[in-house]
């Protein structure tokens, strides 16, 4: 089955309103209308490095118990979870999946996995 949703654990976590932490999410696919749709913001025409912004609000569909994730919600981000998630969206959408090349340090041999993989603990063929 094709997969179009990620999962993700951000490295610190986004702290709401409340004083709530939300580190766990879900990450789709963008498509064309995600990518277009931005160009036309103003604040994009005004900065192009908001358009990272409105990016990552838009494909975001879960984080911990928001139910609404806005531009405002991913410009309240420490910069290193915004970082980390503009880095899993370029993985996602170069390809459709995250792969990692890894090598083994017993026999030196490369081979991949995917990223979810890791994440989630499965084994490595061990």
């Amino acid at each position: 089955m094709f997969q179009t949703e990620f999962t993700f654990t951000l490295p610190k976590g986004y702290i709401d309103h409340d004083g709530n932490l939300h580190r766990e999410g879900v990450m789709r696919l963008a498509n064309a209308a995600d990518e277009i749709a931005p160009l036309q913001d103003p604040r994009v025409q005004r900065n192009d490095a908001y358009m990272s912004i409105i990016l990552l609000s838009r494909v975001i569909t879960q984080l911990g118990s928001l139910e609404d994730i806005n531009p405002a919600i991913v410009e309240r981000m420490f910069a290193g979870d915004v970082s980390y998630l503009q880095d899993l969206y370029q993985q996602i959408n170069a390809n459709g999946h995250a792969h990692l090349t890894l090598s083994c340090p017993h026999c030196k041999q490369n081979f991949e996995v995917e990223e979810q993989e890791i994440r989630r603990g499965d084994s490595l063929g061990e």
